[in-house]
């Protein structure tokens, strides 16, 4: 459930953001201070509210998300409510506004927020698979008749990418495309799909977008695209605010940082005993702030501006 601009898209990515874009019940908040009432800690809504944000990968995403909000409210005694983002530069900007308690972030989304103030703490990241450690696959990918063998054919090409935020849908595949001496703001001309599915739709339809990028939990349902490339990257991490309260802090810690299905579901969420549910969650495993370092040292080496504080 899962970035780079280069300078001359990521200015604008950034600088663009506000308030007004996050979107959802969070918004709400924006009119009165944070709650911080006899709990030594601040609350995006309320000390009896947390709001958890995400950036939809997919039309299923809140579907997906809701056994894991289950669960968080169970072991905080909170009500969780979704907070559903536009765009990740719509998270970044509530999470720096301090409007999401807790988050699913992508590792570039994670270092954004933070180089431009967003208090986070990284619990841990989902795996979807027994003995899977965090990480997941950014793949390049063409329509499935298309002749186009590697990443250095994309030159000149119309190229799907999900959002200028994205980890595996543009910070690896940018680094990528330079690796292979594309320039990704000159040599190609770029297209953002807004989420991962979307991407991989226009791709395999090879009207919008001669190849793309996205997620391989994406690009493995559909039969329109192959694959010609793929990078490792670094799992996504469930984050809290830092400004919560300890207690409540410390609960979503020992809650969240290494539990499986079966624990969640032995804490009487029946949703999660669904396939739906076990297709995009099967355990957590822990990370930390240093686990996002390799994000860190390609956002030097692209000189991506949304990297920057």
């Amino acid at each position: 459930m899962k970035l780079r601009a280069l300078p001359a898209l990521a200015g604008a990515a950034i600088l663009a953001i506000g308030l007004a874009a996050c979107s959802g019940s969070a918004d709400a908040s924006s009119t009165s201070a944070p709650d911080d009432s006899s709990t030594g800690g601040t609350f995006a809504v309320d000390e009896n509210t947390l709001v958890f944000g995400v950036v939809p990968d997919s039309v299923d995403t809140e579907t997906n998300y809701q056994p894991l909000m289950d669960y968080i409210a169970e072991i905080t005694g909170k009500t969780v409510e979704y907070h559903e983002s536009t765009d990740y530069a719509a998270l970044i900007e509530a999470a720096v506004a301090g409007k999401v308690d807790v988050a699913s972030f992508s590792g570039f989304t994670y270092v954004t927020a933070t180089n431009n103030g967003a208090k986070l703490t990284p619990i841990s990241s989902i795996v979807t698979d027994e003995g899977q450690e965090p990480g997941y696959y950014s793949q390049a990918i063409v329509p499935k008749d298309s002749d186009i063998s590697s990443i250095a054919d994309f030159k000149g090409k119309k190229v799907c990418f999900v959002d200028p935020s994205s980890t595996s849908g543009y910070l690896f595949p940018s680094y990528n495309l330079l690796k292979a001496g594309i320039d990704p703001t000159t040599d190609i001309t770029p297209v953002f799909a807004g989420k991962h599915d979307v991407s991989v739709q226009k791709t395999g339809e090879g009207v919008e977008c001669e190849v793309g990028f996205a997620e391989d939990s994406e690009v493995e349902k559909s039969d329109a695209v192959k694959v010609i490339d793929e990078t490792m990257v670094p799992g996504a991490p469930l984050v809290f605010s830092s400004t919560l309260p300890e207690e409540v802090s410390q609960k979503l810690i020992d809650g969240l940082a290494e539990i499986t299905i079966d624990d969640i579901i032995a804490a009487g969420i029946d949703s999660a005993d669904s396939d739906s549910f076990r297709s995009v969650f099967y355990a957590t495993k822990p990370v930390d702030d240093a686990y996002y370092d390799l994000i860190r040292d390609i956002c030097k080496e692209t000189e991506a501006e949304q990297c920057q504080g």
